[in-house]
């Protein structure tokens, strides 16, 4: 009997199926692998691995940030900032097969826990694909006020920056 699906850490060896993940979920923003292995040396408590069996269904990456100011598309950080006030959800891909059984909900609050331990009250993410409504669902609200527009740009005209407040 195969084990139920889960989050677990990312390891460096995952890399390689989290770019075949990315290029399949995510085709319109193309990241190169240098991204994701950077974030993952940067802050491994925030790379998390989708898995049922030995099969990799997605992955997601976070860390934390200044609110505000999230990074272009396709740039590396190469640092993360001393003091932060946001925790940041860069980026969570799902495979297809993955869906509709509340991954995102599970991981959310792992993420939710890992931004309070950090004395972070708030979490943020640039939602693309039309994903504004289900970020809203999770009690994420548009904040493109407080973004730069070049860097929202840089994920397409209808990206949109959000924030969840924690308190």
């Amino acid at each position: 009997m195969r084990a139920p699906a889960s989050w677990r850490l990312m390891q460096a060896e995952d890399l390689p199926a989290v770019v075949q993940i990315a290029g399949q979920v995510h085709p319109d923003y193309p990241e190169d692998a240098a991204i994701f292995a950077e974030r993952q040396q940067l802050y491994p408590q925030g790379c998390w691995i989708r898995q049922h069996g030995s099969d990799i269904y997605g992955y997601l990456i976070s860390h934390p940030a200044q609110l505000g100011s999230p990074p272009e598309l396709n740039s590396l950080l190469h640092a993360l900032p001393v003091s932060a006030t946001t925790y940041y959800l860069h980026d969570i891909a799902l495979l297809p097969a993955a869906r509709g059984m509340h991954a995102a909900n599970s991981i959310l609050t792992q993420l939710c826990s890992q931004a309070a331990q950090q004395g972070l009250d708030n979490l943020s993410l640039i939602a693309v694909n039309q994903s504004t409504d289900f970020w809203q669902r999770q009690h994420f609200q548009a904040a493109n006020h407080l973004a730069s527009a070049v860097k929202l740009k840089s994920y397409g005209q209808a990206a949109c920056y959000m924030v969840r407040s924690l308190s």
